[in-house]
């Protein structure tokens, strides 16, 4: 089959509104239709909010097994901590990079905000990785390469660009993650791996691809090619851009747990009733994690 030059929009995907942890208010992008066609890529929540009330309640101790979560703060401020002891915050353009692997139990309270604005993407990881040692990397936004171009600005926080390295370099799942601004009536292009599922979220703004325009709050699936194009609109565009090479693996999901099994997602839950569901906790914080409800595991 021949191989097409530039990538054509596949799918738009604009989700819906919902509310997870304890009541925070988000947008669930990407989540259980879409995990086939956008493989690797399980999940992507944005949040953007001017209302403290939206996302203060947070995401109290809970567990995560089979994946991993890329926390990327555009503007605001998140405290955060987990099972290995690691604590901090996250604020304006830093990046929290979580490898849940054989388990891990961790919380999220985002703090009020002047505005609340990012996305957490839940990265699937590979079959034969799924029960590596949970591990945890910050991603400050000093540490980002940018990239400064003709109309355009790229933060390069993971994989390559042109020649320059991001600031994560992924174990498990060689993503690349950039962050694009592009100024008014402008074009911006990139060569692509044609063999790599490629999609963006338009965080605003709004581009054309070809003749059609596509605005701000959505996810814009790709076709395979050898070339991403895009073209702002009167107003500019800010977009986030994933791409990496399917895993092509069965997919069992139940609440925070992603394995390849029902057989593995139920020996999952087995050990969070039974309160083993990780050996490196504290028992207080186990039992934090064993409190969280059920219908936040399975639903």
């Amino acid at each position: 089959m021949e191989i097409q030059k530039y990538r054509r929009v596949k799918s738009i995907v604009t989700g819906d509104t919902q509310h997870d942890g304890a009541g925070v208010k988000l947008v669930r992008v990407l989540g259980r239709p879409t995990v086939y066609d956008f493989d690797p890529f399980l999940m992507l929540d944005a949040f953007d909010s001017l209302n403290p009330d939206d996302y203060t309640k947070g995401f109290p101790w809970h567990p995560h097994r089979g994946i991993e979560t890329v926390t990327y703060l555009i503007s605001g401020k998140i405290e955060h901590g987990d099972s290995l002891g690691n604590k901090g915050v996250i604020t304006d353009g830093d990046c929290q990079w979580m490898t849940a692997g054989n388990g891990i139990i961790h919380q999220e309270m985002p703090k009020p905000s002047e505005r609340m604005l990012g996305v957490q993407l839940w990265l699937n990881l590979p079959k034969k990785d799924k029960m590596t040692e949970p591990k945890y990397n910050d991603i400050t936004s000093e540490i980002i390469p940018t990239v400064e171009e003709e109309n355009s600005i790229i933060k390069v926080l993971s994989g390559n660009y042109k020649g320059i390295n991001g600031a994560m370099k992924a174990d498990y799942v060689d993503m690349q993650f950039l962050d694009v601004k592009l100024a008014a009536d402008s074009t911006w292009s990139m060569e692509t791996d044609n063999d790599k599922t490629l999609f963006i979220y338009i965080v605003e703004g709004s581009a054309f691809f070809e003749e059609e325009k596509i605005d701000s709050k959505r996810a814009v699936l790709f076709e395979a090619g050898e070339k991403f194009v895009v073209r702002s609109s009167n107003q500019g565009i800010r977009l986030l851009l994933f791409a990496a090479k399917p895993l092509k693996e069965p997919i069992a999901w139940g609440g925070p747990i992603v394995m390849n099994t029902d057989d593995e997602l139920k020996q999952a839950f087995a050990e969070i009733d039974q309160g083993t569901f990780i050996n490196h906790a504290k028992t207080e914080q186990q039992k934090k994690g064993n409190d969280v409800h059920e219908e936040y595991y399975k639903g």
